[in-house]
């Protein structure tokens, strides 16, 4: 089994590596096309921001390589916003695998307490597919972002902040998760398990 971790400039990509260990798993981090092809299973990470990222991966031709991947990918946080058409932050355009738009959060928190951006732990339901196998609904996850994917086609969990959002969406081989597994405890782990038994 050979795991890659997709090298840009994402800033959680030792966070994924120690959780990797925790559940026995080795991962190459690189930008190198050969071996992102020849992996069996490819995570995409990421924290920061739209524009950057994707000028990033389109210095290197990586964007184009990510979109023709034929192996299950795992994108995380920005790393699943990267998957989609569009995102609002910085009027970025995307990857476009999943056809979802990445919007604003609108901050209402003189109104209900909810805050720009959501920090945290959440609850994640309508769980759909082996990416969610022997995790219950209503799990809770660990969050950190002011953007989101809206409901849509390829929405296979669901959580509500200030209004409900995709916090995982799948098309194909192509998986993407909003919160962070590698912070999100024995939820997290699990799921990661399930991404390399996929």
């Amino acid at each position: 089994m050979s795991l890659v971790i997709i090298k840009y400039n994402a800033g959680n990509i030792q966070s994924v590596l120690y959780a990797l260990e925790r559940i026995g798993m080795q991962a190459i981090v690189t930008d190198n096309v050969q071996q992102i092809q020849s992996a069996n299973k490819v995570i995409f990470p990421g924290v920061g921001e739209a524009s950057t990222a994707m000028a990033y991966l389109k210095e290197r031709g990586l964007d184009a390589v990510i979109k023709n991947l034929q192996q299950p990918v795992l994108g995380i946080c920005l790393g699943m916003q990267l998957m989609c058409t569009h995102s609002e932050e910085n009027d970025t355009d995307c990857l476009g695998i999943f056809e979802e738009r990445v919007k604003k959060f609108i901050d209402n928190s003189s109104g209900n307490g909810n805050k720009v951006p959501q920090i945290g732990w959440n609850n994640i339901y309508n769980l759909k597919t082996g990416l969610f196998k022997d995790i219950p609904e209503n799990a809770y996850c660990y969050f950190v972002h002011g953007y989101y994917a809206a409901l849509g086609q390829h929405t296979i969990a669901a959580t509500d902040y200030i209004q409900p959002y995709s916090s995982a969406l799948q098309k194909d081989n192509f998986y993407g998760v909003q919160f962070h597994p590698e912070k999100s405890a024995t939820v997290g782990e699990q799921i990661i398990k399930n991404f390399i038994e996929l």
